[in-house]
């Protein structure tokens, strides 16, 4: 729902020359390496153990700053359409960074060069005129019948089957597993096999193709070591569970990725997949091709049906380029055996110029909490895309998209390609034939802009509308029969459970596998994470429906809520707000009523956040609006909240002690007045058990009162 000026931009073929649009966010995201001295600044802003009169003659020298621009600084002081201001942001971070000596000539973010694919290779990484290498591919344990990938592509469903995965629900049923906790696993078809959690894997019994048998346990070794008392010598827990749910081609959704406790767990484990199934798959390919160069004249050729219509088979969705550069490392050390067998990795020098970062771009002393750092490490642009293709021994980056194995790209990276109806040039036939399609991180693009996920999700296995060269004697019936989204494998990772994420996975996937969802309930929510003494009040408003809960939320905050704010004793008061459209809409009724407030959002020059921060502080301002997404993106601490306003329950909980902890940063003796008012509905359950915990949750839900807890600051 959140708007990209993207949105509008036309977009081409992959295979073809394309400039890039400038995004929105990356105004944004590029306020994250400003120069030294706007860091040194903000460095100085943040520190929280500086006194209050420091504090405040800081914010004076900020306000300062911003008095010789007008008012209209802040792009959001006229009610003007939010594309208009993505369009407006994403100028000024250029001319900024232009003007911060930062050299743009070879990103392709900007716009400045075309986009580049490597063409020269096209003939040596084909996969029709190339045949099987004797040493590299086990061919014969493809062809086992315990094969999960065979298992799972060489099933040949029928027409009553599909009708029933279109028309009936879904059973489900639920298992307790050591490490994941509480599985559920929902299928239409009958006769699903139970799956049970491994208590030890062997590599061998998995049937990874080569070279992975022997990499894998050496690339994974890292993680080993923080295990205790590993129970076999390759998988974590973690990695043996979820890699067991993988391997039987099943879909997942697991929402307690976690940036820094698990995320690079997860991630060595579902390239070890992708890269599995691209090996296997490609090698079926080139045994093949031998077969035909050698069969006799009048053989029965469909036998040889190995291929999709078109060649990705696995698309990567992850949210920063730092997250591709980590992927392609993790392909990259897969695949070479040891020190003395390198891989050949074509344009891998350009691929780490354009996709690493530069250590000394950001301030060693500027201070975030550690998630934020782990998930914003590296060079964060949100605009790419790139495609892979692995032939044996070799790797070759910037492939076209019809000549790729993998894709690797962010949701507004494959979004402009995709193209909106209307536009003339647009492509997505390359989404035709995608077998495992993994959304790392799925949690920040609620952040960004979920739009972008929705539209992949209706254009992803379509048939084509060109062929593409494609041999059909070789394409395998299910794609034929335009049956790909029955057998494609998602596999949904997300730091949080959130109902636009629950609603792809249980909306978009219809693998006839089956489903695998992670549904761990939280025993106590991040409340008792507060340090403050603070009583919470959570006030329950009703709606009849959830599209009506935006309406009656509005109407309950300016009718019941807003009224015991406006005395003007009660200064100093935060209003959260989650969503920006709820944010303009409550701006709007504040400017109309003419109450004494400002306002910060995602949008908002950094100008305009100091002068807001500061008559803030000073109490200038009785109000301040301020949106999550900022938030988010900054992590500032807010000085000077005497009074908070959860509009809304945040979208991550952690948010919710983070906002409350902000009260401490201004020491004035006036704790006993500090107040925090959260409105919350039956719909919002979910977000109310990661902020109480089940136990409170249920009875919060049960009964329709107000609830008042206080937190001592010692749970």
């Amino acid at each position: 729902l959140q708007p990209e000026d993207s949105d509008e931009s036309s977009a081409e073929s992959d295979s073809e020359t394309e400039v890039e649009q400038v995004s929105g966010y990356h105004k944004l995201l590029a306020t994250l390496k400003t120069s030294p001295e706007s860091e040194s600044e903000e460095e100085e802003d943040e520190s929280e153990s500086e006194e209050a009169e420091e504090s405040e003659a800081e914010m004076d020298s900020e306000g300062l700053q911003g008095a010789g621009e007008a008012e209209g600084g802040e792009e959001d002081e006229n009610d003007v359409p939010e594309e208009e201001e993505a369009t407006d942001t994403a100028e000024q971070m250029l001319s900024q960074e232009q003007a911060d000596g930062t050299d743009t000539s070879c990103d392709p973010r900007h716009g400045v060069i075309e986009e580049f694919t490597d063409v020269k290779h096209e003939s040596e990484f084909s996969l029709e005129t190339n045949f099987m290498e004797e040493e590299s591919g086990d061919c014969n344990a493809d062809s086992r019948d315990s094969n999960p990938f065979k298992q799972h592509m060489d099933k040949e469903l029928e027409e009553k089957e599909i009708e029933k995965m279109s028309t009936l629900p879904k059973t489900s049923s639920q298992s307790q597993w050591p490490r994941l906790g509480q599985v559920i696993f929902s299928s239409t078809l009958e006769k699903q096999k139970p799956l049970k959690a491994d208590k030890e894997v062997d590599v061998k019994q998995l049937h990874l193709h080569k070279p992975l048998e022997s990499t894998w346990p050496k690339v994974n070794k890292q993680f080993l070591s923080a295990v205790d008392k590993p129970t076999d010598s390759s998988f974590t827990p973690l990695q043996r569970e979820l890699f067991c749910i993988m391997n039987s081609y099943r879909d997942l959704f697991y929402p307690e990725r976690n940036a820094l406790r698990n995320g690079e767990e997860i991630r060595h484990a579902y390239c070890l997949h992708a890269l599995n199934h691209v090996l296997k798959a490609n090698a079926q390919v080139l045994s093949n091709n031998a077969k035909r160069r050698d069969r006799k004249p009048g053989t029965d050729t469909d036998d040889y049906r190995d291929q999709g219509l078109t060649r990705p088979k696995v698309l990567i969705i992850v949210p920063f380029r730092e997250c591709a550069l980590r992927i392609v490392h993790i392909f990259i050390s897969l695949l070479e055996v040891n020190d003395k067998k390198k891989i050949d990795v074509s344009n891998k020098k350009r691929f780490k110029g354009e996709f690493g970062s530069d250590p000394e771009e950001k301030p060693p002393n500027l201070k975030r909490p550690e998630d934020y750092e782990a998930v914003f490490a590296g060079n964060i642009d949100d605009h790419f895309r790139i495609g892979v293709a692995i032939l044996q021994k070799s790797m070759r980056l910037y492939a076209p998209f019809y000549s790729s194995d993998i894709i690797i790209a962010s949701p507004l990276g494959i979004r402009t390609v995709i193209g909106a109806e209307g536009e003339k040039k647009r492509d997505f036939d390359f989404l035709s034939s995608i077998e495992i399609l993994i959304i790392d991180q799925a949690d920040i693009y609620l952040m960004q802009n979920w739009e972008h996920v929705l539209h992949l999700m209706k254009h992803i296995n379509l048939l084509p509308l060109d062929s593409h060269g494609v041999d059909f004697s070789r394409v395998r019936m299910l794609n034929l029969n335009n049956w790909s989204k029955y057998y494609r494998q998602t596999l949904l990772f997300s730091a949080l459970q959130d109902p636009q994420i629950n609603s792809v996975f249980n909306k978009h996937c219809f693998n006839y596998t089956g489903q695998v969802a992670i549904r761990n309930v939280p025993l106590t929510g991040s409340i008792s994470h507060v340090v403050v003494q603070l009583p919470h009040v959570f006030r329950r408003l009703e709606a009849d429906s959830v599209t009506s809960m935006i309406d009656a939320r509005f109407q309950f905050f300016i009718d019941k809520v807003l009224p015991e704010y406006r005395d003007a004793i009660m200064s100093h008061t935060l209003i959260y707000v989650p969503s920006y459209f709820d944010y303009v809409r409550l701006r709007n009724y504040f400017k109309k009523e003419d109450l004494n407030f400002t306002h910060i959002c995602e949008y908002t020059k950094k100008a305009a956040v100091c002068r807001a921060r500061r008559f803030f502080l000073k109490g200038e301002k009785q109000f301040l609006l301020f949106t999550e997404r900022f938030h988010f993106y900054k992590r500032y601490t807010i000085k000077g909240i005497r009074n908070l306003i959860f509009y809304e329950l945040p979208t991550y909980s952690h948010f919710y002690s983070e906002i409350c902890n902000m009260l401490k940063a201004t020491d004035s003796g006036v704790d006993a007045t500090w107040t925090c008012t959260v409105l919350y509905s039956k719909y919002d359950a979910q977000k109310l058990a990661a902020v109480v915990g089940i136990d409170r949750t249920a009875q919060m839900l049960q009964s329709k009162k107000n609830v008042h807890l206080f937190v001592t600051g010692e749970n």
